[in-house]
């Protein structure tokens, strides 16, 4: 029972999206009504405010490290914390509030790997940072991330339930990407920082 309430809690924190509240803070257009669409820190950035991107940011990351620790320090076993991690990220690409049409889930899954184990979680944002530094792309740079955590788990910890859900959420997060990758394909992905069409 605790562990059942543990998932629908951790998919409901996950379900909350903070790039149409910090739209709404800030007096922006709804994210879902411009550039690629999706509801995450990097479209709220295409409308040009930073600080709404910001606030996205942090809270998207906010939620799934929040959900893990909280799973950590009610006791629950290492299965179940993998269970807890990712709820919350399916909470945040498949949202009831938003009629399950979610975000793609890159700050989330930052958050849920931090709290995981704060050098899986650094391995892999450091790695998101060197491919969006050198090409541009967010979206090249987390696939390459996605497909780069779960080697890390493996590596630091084995083939194990942890390394599993990492490899879960990975999958997942390509899945959602899977418009960018045709995008990216075509040469007509946006670049970072480049403004919302008018």
């Amino acid at each position: 029972m605790q562990t059942t309430l543990a998932l629908i809690a951790a998919y409901l924190l996950g379900s909350v999206p903070f790039a149409m509240i910090s739209s709404k803070i800030f007096g922006l257009a709804d994210p879902r009504s411009y550039g690629s669409g999706n509801p995450g820190a990097t479209n709220v950035l295409r409308s040009g405010n930073k600080k709404a991107a910001l606030l996205t940011l942090i809270g998207d990351a906010l939620k799934g490290s929040v959900a893990v620790l909280v799973a950590q320090q009610a006791g629950l076993g290492e299965t179940q914390v993998a269970l807890v991690a990712l709820a919350v990220f399916l909470g945040h690409l498949y949202p009831v509030f938003l009629k399950f049409k979610g975000g793609k889930g890159v700050a989330t899954a930052a958050g849920v790997l931090l709290a995981l184990d704060p050098l899986l979680g650094l391995a892999t944002v450091g790695t998101w940072l060197l491919v969006a530094y050198v090409s541009r792309y967010s979206s090249l740079a987390a696939l390459c991330a996605a497909a780069a955590a779960p080697l890390y788990a493996a590596l630091m910890h084995g083939a194990g339930s942890q390394a599993i859900i990492v490899g879960l959420l990975g999958m997942a997060l390509i899945g959602k990407h899977w418009q960018n990758i045709q995008r990216l394909l075509a040469g007509q992905e946006a670049k970072i920082g480049s403004k919302k069409k008018s």
